[in-house]
């Protein structure tokens, strides 16, 4: 028997999270049994343990954590053994398949990576589904060419803004985050962050479709009507990285920026990325985000945590990246 956090629904389709004793032959179906260690909380995590599952979870009793590292302990895959550090994020783990707010879980081997050489597992969780984008934007905004002047994190103290912030910070840029909690301002400063922009500043729509060229790049972990404004402000040829909508999933904006300074809009999804993209992301994660300023976000937690922290994340009220210890 082992503890996991169940998600139960009643009569009136209310749903309500507890730590509950299962066994393996609860688990769905799958080719690798993993012993989870370390899991995090995401702004998803927070909509599946809502009172109405967010719209994701479809099916109860639902385990949730959309992200989960730990130990192979049973495989029928060739390419796992018992022993193997795993990672998991995204393929709907968490939302349609039991995920890793569990000591123990069940999944296709094709949605695991190996741990990559430089992380243990609770750092990977440190990282999370939160940092894996962060990632793949820097990664994105790289391909497509880094301006030079700053780059700006919006939505900075979260989590993706938090390791995004640290990740390009250490790669040399200048980082502008914006954020709404000014008392976060010494965080993002510790993170390498060179200017703090205070969210008011960008949080409206402006009638002028283009404004001062000022950013190299962005990362938006935001929308809405903040991304409609940084469209505006974007350098010639630049690009925004569009990780999240946490200002709305609306884009009150023209196609100007587009059409006249060649601004990118880049798309970035981390559920469904190929294996080859996921393993280019974790290696460059290991060696590109700097393990002290990864630990100074840290909040640690336990299983029982986890309700007040999804509804605390859904209200902007998360700093950093929580690491939960499943086994605490």
């Amino acid at each position: 028997m082992f503890d996991a956090l169940v998600l139960t629904q009643d009569e009136e389709g209310k749903a309500t999270a507890a730590v509950q004793q299962l066994s393996v032959d609860d688990l769905p179906s799958g080719d690798v049994v993993v012993a989870v260690e370390y899991t995090t909380v995401n702004y998803k995590d927070g909509l599946c343990l809502s009172p109405k599952g967010g719209g994701l979870v479809r099916q109860y009793p639902h385990v949730g954590g959309i992200d989960f590292a730990g130990t192979v302990e049973s495989s029928d895959d060739d390419r796992y053994k018992p022993g193997d550090k795993v990672v998991l994020t995204g393929w709907r783990v968490g939302e349609v398949h039991w995920g890793g707010y569990a000591q123990k879980a069940r999944v296709k081997a094709d949605w695991l990576v190996p741990l990559p050489d430089g992380l243990d597992t609770r750092q990977a969780m440190a990282v999370g589904t939160a940092g894996f984008t962060s990632m793949l934007s820097v990664m994105a905004l790289e391909d497509h060419g880094i301006k030079d002047g700053p780059v700006l994190v919006t939505g900075a103290a979260g989590g993706v803004g938090s390791v995004a912030v640290a990740i390009l910070a250490a790669l040399g840029h200048d980082v502008a985050g914006v954020t709404g909690r000014p008392e976060t301002g010494d965080y993002l400063k510790s993170l390498g962050a060179t200017q703090i922009v205070p969210r008011e500043d960008l949080n409206e729509t402006v009638k002028r479709p283009l404004e001062g060229e000022t950013w190299g790049g962005c990362v938006d972990a935001v929308g809405g009507e903040m991304l409609a404004r940084v469209l505006g402000q974007m350098q010639y040829g630049a690009s925004v990285a569009s990780v999240g909508l946490a200002g709305g999933a609306g884009l009150p904006a023209t196609v100007i920026p587009f059409l006249l300074r060649g601004v990118n809009l880049l798309g970035i999804d981390s559920v469904m990325q190929p294996y080859d993209n996921r393993l280019r992301a974790w290696k460059r994660i290991a060696a590109d985000l700097p393990m002290d300023k990864l630990e100074a976000m840290v909040q640690p937690a336990t299983l029982s945590d986890l309700p007040k922290l999804a509804a605390d994340i859904l209200q902007g009220q998360v700093k950093g990246r929580v690491v939960v210890d499943v086994n605490a």
